[in-house]
This record gives structure tokens, sequence and C-alpha cells, in this order.
């Protein structure tokens, strides 16, 4: 159903007549598909884009080069459905394609990050015929797999700006990114045995790693709730911040993970996320592979080229 929205533009710096390839706000609007789950802000002084929208389309250009994804369904705590699901994984294929965002940060619109998976879909499923359940549950995790790989293998880095709760899915996805800044209100918990459930969306995979195995088994069976402070201590998370400085100190953070090649910080965190199952001969070979993509590139011939002169070599 096409809905008609309201799309604020708040414009800092730059006039959209200065904006490259001069990309009129007609255009922007008609990438703007109608949808109250998912808001992108394109930051810094240059344009924003605001309000209960989900950019689908080309990202508009900007100087500093972040987006924040702000996961927008408040009156349901954030939780994710189908939908918002959907939403997000095209949104961020979208961002990884455009060269003018060099990193990314995920937060939550409200007081809560993300409560998990939407509990009114596990009704839905619940009424399903008994001998349709299994299967339309698998067909439903292999979605929500899809968007924590999309999180996990974008090329851009990205950090998850946790304001208050993440619950289940929500600890999910923001151990999926590259980093965790918490605001002083956050909280972590691994919360599926409460449903009955094992952690199935990436918990089992990024949890041992951000806390080691002892400790993972700990968090999951007992399903318990970690404030900032121990989260910080234990490693789930990062930074700690407070909730008012929170996404200033994320796009700070972020701005200055990207300052160098793209190509590079691309190539080099596609192996590093692979590293811990991986020999070292191994990842010595997809080094090399790497490494011969990074001296055809041109930022390397600038960055040597600029080293020398300047050296006088």
């Amino acid at each position: 159903m096409v809905v008609a929205i309201a799309v604020a533009i708040a414009v800092e710096l730059w006039s959209v007549r200065e904006l490259s390839d001069r990309i009129a706000v007609t255009s922007c609007l008609k990438k703007i598909e109608a949808s109250r789950k998912v808001q992108v802000i394109i930051t810094k002084q240059a344009i924003a884009l605001l309000g209960p929208a989900t950019v689908m389309g080309a990202i508009v250009p900007q100087k500093n080069g972040i987006a924040i994804v702000k996961l927008n369904r408040p009156e349901k705590r954030n939780a994710i459905n189908d939908e918002m699901r959907n939403a997000i994984i095209d949104m961020l294929l979208e961002i990884n394609m455009e060269d003018t965002v060099k990193a990314v940060v995920i937060t939550g619109v409200g007081t809560v990050f993300c409560a998990g998976g939407d509990i009114g879909g596990m009704r839905d499923r619940l009424k399903a015929p008994r001998g349709k359940v299994g299967f339309n549950g698998w067909r439903r995790q292999k979605q929500t797999h899809r968007l924590i790989a999309t999180v996990h293998h974008m090329d851009k880095p990205i950090i998850a700006a946790v304001n208050g709760a993440a619950s289940g899915l929500g600890c999910d996805l923001a151990f999926a990114c590259d980093f965790v800044i918490a605001g002083s209100s956050a909280s972590f918990a691994m919360a599926y045995l409460k449903r009955g459930l094992i952690p199935d969306g990436g918990g089992l995979y990024f949890l041992p790693r951000r806390v080691g195995i002892a400790r993972a088994k700990e968090l999951i069976f007992s399903a318990r709730t970690v404030e900032s402070d121990e989260a910080l201590e234990i490693g789930l998370a990062d930074r700690i911040i407070d909730d008012g400085r929170l996404v200033t100190d994320a796009v700070a953070w972020a701005q200055s993970l990207c300052s160098g090649p793209a190509s590079a910080i691309a190539l080099s965190k596609s192996i590093i996320n692979r590293s811990v199952d991986l020999s070292l001969e191994t990842v010595f070979a997809l080094g090399s592979e790497a490494q011969s993509i990074c001296y055809a590139s041109d930022e390397h011939h600038d960055a040597v080229t600029a080293f020398l002169d300047k050296s006088g070599r």
C-alpha cells in the first residue's frame, strides 16, 4: 500500500544545488519507500533524511561519510518483525554499494536499542498448522541469518550504538557489528531461553568470540541481564559513554576508523572476520591476494608517491 509520507530535509553546510551530481530533492524522494520501521540519517553537516521512512535507493552524497541507521519502531521497543528485517537488509545493501558512505552506525529510536524478535510473529507461528510450524520457522530463520550476515559482512566499518536494552536478536545484531559502543543506560540479555529457544541469530557464533566459551555459556544459560559497566568489563561492549553523547561519539569513532582507503579497509576486514577459524598459512594466502589488489589501487600509488616526494627520495 502506498502511504504518503513527509520527509524533512535539513541542509547545514551544502545547499541542494551544491550536491555532487546535482541530486534533486525529488530524486531523493523517489528513493524513499513508505515504511515506519527504519530511519536513516546521513551525517554530518550535509543532508539529513528524517522521519518515518526507509531509504531504499541511492544515498545522498555528503562530506563526512557516516550513515546512521536507526531502528524506528519504538512503540514495539524496536522489536524486529519480517517487514523491518527485510527493510534493514535492503538498506544496508544499498549503503554498502554507496562509495560516499565510509562507515555505518546502527542505533535505536527512543529508549531501547532492540528488544529482539517480534513476539507477535511468534504468536502467528504458534497458530500455524503443527505440520508447518517447523518449516515456516526455518524459512524465517534463513532471513534472520541473512540480516546478521549482511551486517557482519559489510565492507565498511559498522558500529552498534546501543541505547537502552538489547535483548535476544537485539544482542545478536549488536555483536554482528565490528564494534559496540553502549550508553550508560544500556543493557544486554541473551534472553532466548526464556522463550524456550536457542540463540539463533548469530549469538552462538559472536558471543564466544567476544567473551570466551565459558562466559558465553553462562550468559546464554542464565539469560540474565548485563548492565553497561559489566558489559564493558567482560567484553560485550567496547566503550561506554553518557547516553546524551552516544550517537555523537559513535559517529566520531566511525570517522576515525575510515580515514584509510576503503578498499584496504574492506579487504582487511574480510580476512580478520575469518581469521579465528583459519590457519596462519591460509591467512597469509588471503593476505597476498588482498595485497595484490591494494598494489594496483590509486590510493596506494598516491600515498607512496606523496611520501617519497615529501621525504625527497
